[in-house]
């Protein structure tokens, strides 16, 4: 068995991975993990962070080796690493919103003119009723574009199919609560 340190062909980790899945991926994690630690610390995150990333960056590894769709011209760390530093400038983006948007809520009330502010607050109230979940599905997909898939695994549904199912109920939920507003209530 060849060791990480030294680049490998393609079918060398399909054969190691299919041979010993576990004791492969641990020392790939174990070499990559202090690089990636060091890395989101830098960029303000927390060891929970570099875990998550790395997790999601060794199952995309895996995932590519045993599909073949990786070409490898790097050590498997350095590849590992650079998928790390994508998904945590993502993970960053993806926090700006959220922050954006709990600053544009809070402010919401401030910004809502005199004579139209009680249609926009009773438009708001209809969101909030909808419930936590809901509102972080339905944000999660029409404002920050996650994919079905993301939120499915995010929210912990069993099936993307049943968080497909279930942020088409919160959407029908939310249309039917706004079926008595007209566009004069936007004006």
């Amino acid at each position: 068995m060849q060791t990480i340190s030294h680049p490998v062909m393609i079918a060398d980790w399909q054969q190691q991975l299919v041979a010993n899945r576990e004791k492969t991926l641990t020392k790939i994690y174990a070499r990559a993990y202090p690089m990636v630690l060091h890395y989101v610390k830098q960029q303000g995150g927390t060891p929970d962070d570099a875990q998550d990333l790395l997790q999601e960056a060794i199952i995309l590894f895996y995932e590519k080796i045993m599909l073949e769709e990786l070409t490898l011209t790097a050590l498997v760390t350095t590849y590992i690493m650079g998928v790390c530093k994508n998904l945590w400038r993502r993970e960053l983006e993806k926090r700006q919103r959220q922050e954006a948007l709990v600053i544009e809520k809070t402010d919401l009330a401030d910004d809502i003119p005199a004579e139209t502010g009680s249609s926009t607050l009773e438009l708001v109230n209809y969101v909030e009723q909808l419930g936590q979940k809901c509102r972080d599905m339905l944000l999660a997909f029409y404002y920050f574009g996650q994919s079905i898939p993301a939120i499915a695994k995010q929210h912990q549904y069993r099936t993307v199919h049943s968080a497909s199912v279930q942020k088409f109920k919160c959407l029908e939920r939310l249309r039917k609560s706004l079926a008595a507003f007209t566009i004069q209530h936007f004006r």
